[in-house]
């Protein structure tokens, strides 16, 4: 089931430099909400800091709160790996396992989790999942092949299958199409507007015409100077951001006067 993030006074640390400042925000259920701005302002860094993948850079650390479903998830009771079952992430270049199957590549998170299944369960699991993410009916009949022998695209999308096997209720996508080709960029675009309806959606991307076809809402993180912190400038239903923002930051970033 789909859930609703809330950050509060989240501040994120590398050692002693804080990377980003006091963000405030509501992420909605069921909806795909997109962070754009310029590079090194801290939107990825935001974005692993919600499923605690930030952590796992040694001296990085955080200070507020990020609340799902009424869990603060930097609780200490809380198992990190568990967070990241629940709030499963894509990245920037697909990464499929290269000496797995493109079947066992969907079942991986299954296996790391200790899950026991089933011939028929797998191969039910594998179904769907490649199902959710558009790649059943290209790859079907060559699913002992290796993942990597597949193009980019469709990468790109068996790691989505990867992410949505353990049915999480969060993904996080951090540039998922900076490194595919046009037409495969459009397939995993009409993806994300399909997977919404079942999953919280977050996405990073550079590309802003990428942000305004996909997203309900949208965040702009900028610098407050060069060496201070990253913040959030601004957070909008995305029609309102791309047509009139209410920060003079957002509209000049928008309209490629900075950054």
């Amino acid at each position: 089931m789909a859930k609703s993030i809330d950050v509060s006074d989240l501040d994120i640390y590398y050692g002693d430099f804080k990377a980003v400042e006091g963000v405030n925000m509501s992420i909605r259920a069921r909806a795909v909400t997109a962070f754009i701005g310029p590079s090194g302002c801290g939107k990825s860094t935001f974005l692993r800091a919600l499923n605690r993948m930030h952590e796992v850079i040694p001296g990085a650390r955080v200070e507020g709160k990020v609340i799902v479903s009424g869990q603060s998830l930097y609780d200490p009771t809380v198992d990190p790996v568990a967070v990241r079952r629940q709030i499963g992430m894509v990245f920037q270049r697909p990464n499929p396992f290269p000496t797995m199957s493109i079947y066992e590549n969907v079942l991986a998170g299954m296996r790391l989790n200790s899950k026991k299944l089933s011939k028929s369960d797998a191969d039910g699991i594998v179904e769907k999942s490649l199902r959710g993410a558009n790649l059943w009916n290209e790859v079907k009949d060559r699913l002992g092949k290796p993942g990597m022998g597949l193009s980019g695209g469709q990468q790109q999308r068996l790691c989505i299958a990867r992410a949505i096997a353990v049915s999480p209720e969060v993904l996080l996508m951090d540039e998922p199409c900076s490194a595919l080709d046009p037409i495969s960029t459009s397939a995993i675009e009409d993806l994300i507007h399909e997977l919404k309806s079942e999953y919280t959606i977050v996405i990073v991307t550079h590309n802003m015409q990428q942000a305004a076809r996909v997203s309900d809402e949208t965040g702009f993180f900028n610098l407050k100077a060069a060496g201070q912190p990253g913040h959030l400038v601004e957070f909008n239903p995305t029609h309102k951001m791309f047509t009139n923002p209410d920060e003079p930051a957002t509209e000049a970033y928008i309209s490629g006067r900075f950054g």
